[in-house]
């Protein structure tokens, strides 16, 4: 009995790290080459060729740039703290990865299918804080804490609108279940009837994930390069795959929670014949091609712009949809059950 008990253990062990490995690896892959694609696409916007040395049309420049930042010397500064200044940016890729595991890449298609998946989404986001924050002190440089203050407070003033507006999609939808998200959205995909709260969503995603022009915590002109600046290598590399990863995962809520995730839109039969993780990739293509598109062309905010924006214009904003979303589902008696 005991023998049998320790193999399905083990069996169970085996397929939950196989499942893991099959969202990991192709999210690596995808990381590496998203530095690729926003190269090929500024350079595009700017009439500049961008690489094409390394393989055809430069498709190995991600592997060159891998192994030229694996194989440079980590330089760790004097004063710094050891253990947090190595862990800070190992904690910020983990949770950027970590987070993964509730995103339904299909019908079922998710590691972990919970109902609370967006409640652990958020949980996850709000963690990454904390890789800046240690970042910035551990490194025992002022440049490195002013810029993850900066990093802190912009995070934490952009989450208050995200979670308004997640709010907001969770009353028309009654679960907190990702899956259920999604499916809510056959009909009508909720970018049209929540098309400010769509952009709201958007934007505070650009400011979530520190991307231009809310790039404030890396504002070279005043603080060198923010809270990594003493970083290098491996190190420096896990922040900046950190970041791409973040990006990915912030189009993946966007393509989830307004586009209709794998759904195809307009639900007709042409549309429908491609298989629902295509589409969803295509979304995420979508939202990672605007984040490229929008730093090719803004200029970075000034700081009492971005807090501004947060607090005086998407948190109000944010808030009165909120209250108008409720009130109107609870006249017309269209609020679901769940979220009554």
């Amino acid at each position: 009995m005991a023998y049998f008990f320790l193999r399905t253990l083990i069996g169970q062990i085996i397929l939950i790290a196989l499942e893991a490995l099959a969202v990991l690896v192709p999210l690596l892959i995808a990381v590496a080459y998203l530095t690729l694609m926003e190269r090929k696409v500024m350079a595009a916007m700017q009439l500049r060729r961008g690489p094409n040395v390394n393989g055809i049309f430069g498709l190995l420049q991600a592997f060159a740039d891998a192994i030229k930042m694996i194989t440079k010397e980590t330089i760790i500064p004097a004063g710094a703290n050891r253990f947090l200044f190595l862990f800070a940016p190992f904690l910020t890729f983990s949770l950027a990865m970590l987070a993964w595991a509730v995103i339904p890449t299909g019908s079922g298609l998710a590691v972990a299918n919970i109902n609370v998946g967006i409640l652990y989404l958020l949980a996850i986001s709000s963690l990454g804080v904390y890789g800046t924050l240690i970042a910035g002190w551990a490194s025992n440089s002022k440049y490195a804490f002013l810029g993850s203050l900066r990093a802190a407070a912009q995070m934490v003033s952009y989450e208050v609108s995200i979670g308004l507006v997640i709010v907001s999609v969770l009353l028309a939808v009654g679960s907190l279940n990702l899956n259920d998200i999604v499916l809510a959205q056959q009909h009508i995909w909720f970018c049209v009837p929540m098309f400010p709260m769509f952009i709201v969503f958007f934007i505070s995603a650009l400011a979530e994930t520190g991307r231009a022009p809310f790039d404030l915590p890396e504002g070279e002109s005043e603080l060198v390069a923010g809270f990594f600046v003493e970083y290098s290598s491996l190190s420096f590399g896990l922040f900046f795959l950190g970041e791409y990863a973040n990006m990915i995962l912030m189009s993946g809520m966007v393509s989830i929670l307004f586009l209709g995730g794998w759904l195809p839109p307009l639900g007709i039969a042409p549309f429908t014949w491609v298989p629902g993780p295509l589409w969803f990739i295509a979304k995420i293509l979508f939202c990672l091609f605007v984040f490229i598109w929008t730093r090719a062309t803004f200029p970075r905010f000034r700081y009492d712009q971005l807090m501004r924006l947060g607090w005086k214009i998407f948190l109000p904003m944010s808030l009165l949809w909120m209250i108008a979303t409720a009130g109107f589902l609870l006249a017309t008696g269209m609020l679901p059950q769940g979220a009554s």
